[in-house]
């Protein structure tokens, strides 16, 4: 699948070229009853989920062509490179007096998060929400960001990342028994063995997933930087997205089983596709873990510069899934981002994503646009709720974010909700709507 960040970058033509494949994989899919076929071209197999198989192969196209009138395979895909494109850089921080207009937070840099800020200032009421809060007990949640990494080390995120505590750091060996070698704070797609397994090092190669990171996540009141929009949440970090966005089909498979295995309940996706051929196996994946982890996959719209995804699908954004929630991007003034794509009946709600300001390695801060800034704001406050609601799964999750959204009048034709997520209406929406949510859910 070629998938690329979705940033801000120039566009071209979205089929100029023959979209490449990984050469030596290939997932298939076995029809009921039926076991792995035998052949010269496997050279292994690894489960994935239900009937669906991922072959380390010899030739991808040869073992294709061989299993095309095999009654025993029911599907057999490619995994697609995302195609190459240049991932934007962070810009220069300005030095600025640092001034906190938000009450709820003492973090000095935290009035450059505009996101931050009511409805009439065009934000998602953060601090609002904090200002007032329910009263109830929050539960952790773990939000996976598949990206380019996560610097687990930044000042702001160090004590937000998540832990796997069945994992002994730096042994070398795989204490857990699940697959991957000192996998702390997550997993690194990019980096295998010669067997094929992901590194257990997610360290940043990019600020782009450190930014998203931020975004969500930055540690709360510590008197440092920034606030992400959500507390008592821990970043799970999955590097999956190399500094030239051409990850794999196979690669972003992995990532979000891995991330529902271990507990994320919401995995942030900015990225997608340059070219449409293949990925029914992500699509099904994100199908997989929805209905069997209650994981909600957040993915950003396109920054196709208001490309209908309906006209012109783009995936993942794009796929039919109940258990997948698409975010537009939004400016300073309320409006629609000039770069982000749009979609009536595939784009479900809009977010802050022009001008957003976050971490980014190394402990400085920076501001970032496109959706792929939208994606983690709308992850954000949707972190926040799921703690307060815990028991809700990802297809409630999604329906109280898309049902408390302030509306905007252009918004309408442009995505499904018709407006832009806010924290302090999604919590409130929430709890006065509670039992009914849990009745729809235990049907």
């Amino acid at each position: 699948m070629k998938i690329a960040i979705l940033s801000i970058i120039l566009a071209g033509s979205l089929f100029a070229e023959t979209p490449r494949f990984e050469t030596d994989k290939l997932f298939i899919k076995l029809a009921p009853g039926a076991k792995i076929p035998t052949s010269k071209l496997i050279k292994s197999v690894k489960p994935l989920f239900g009937q669906n198989y991922l072959v380390q192969t010899t030739d991808a196209v040869a073992l294709e062509t061989e299993l095309k009138e095999n009654k025993n395979i029911a599907a057999t895909e490619k995994s697609y490179f995302a195609g190459k494109r240049e991932l934007p850089q962070p810009k220069k921080d300005k030095v600025m007096p640092e001034m906190n207009f938000f009450e709820a937070f003492n973090d000095p840099k935290v009035s450059r998060v505009w996101s931050f800020k009511d409805i009439g200032g065009q934000g998602v009421s953060v601090n609002r929400a904090y200002m007032n809060p329910l009263g109830l007990v929050k539960d952790e949640v773990i939000v996976a960001v598949v990206d380019t990494g996560v610097d687990y080390n930044h000042e702001d995120l160090k004590n937000v990342m998540w832990v796997n505590s069945n994992e002994i750091p730096g042994n070398g060996i795989d204490d857990d028994n699940n697959g991957y070698i000192d996998d702390v704070h997550g997993i690194d797609t990019l980096n295998k063995d010669d067997e094929g397994n992901a590194s257990g090092d997610p360290m940043a190669s990019h600020a782009h997933g450190t930014h998203v990171a931020g975004t969500i996540a930055a540690e709360q009141n510590n008197h440092t930087g920034i606030a992400g929009i959500a507390s008592n949440v821990k970043i799970m970090a999955i590097r999956a997205v190399p500094d030239s966005s051409d990850e794999t089909d196979a690669d972003v498979v992995e990532s979000f089983l891995y991330a529902a295995k271990h507990g994320a309940r919401i995995i942030n996706c900015s990225f997608g596709k340059k070219h449409n051929e293949g990925g029914m196996i992500v699509n099904e994946t994100i199908d997989h873990i929805g209905k069997t982890y209650g994981a909600l996959v957040i993915a950003a719209a396109g920054n196709e510069y208001r490309s209908d995804n309906d006209v012109s699908p783009k995936y993942p954004a794009s796929f039919p899934s109940d258990h997948l929630m698409v975010v537009a991007s939004t400016n300073k003034s309320g409006g629609l981002s000039w770069f982000s794509n749009v979609g009536r009946k595939t784009v479900d709600v809009a977010a802050p994503g022009s001008g957003i300001y976050s971490t980014v390695p190394g402990n400085k801060y920076s501001n970032m646009s496109g959706t792929s800034m939208a994606a983690p704001t709308a992850a954000g406050v949707t972190a926040e709720v799921l703690s307060h609601f815990p028991e809700l799964n990802g297809v409630n999750l999604k329906k109280v974010i898309m049902d408390s959204v302030v509306k905007h009048p252009k918004f309408k034709t442009k995505m499904v909700s018709g407006g832009k997520v806010n924290l302090y209406l999604a919590l409130r929406h929430a709890l006065n709507n509670y039992d009914e949510l849990l009745r729809s859910q235990n049907k």
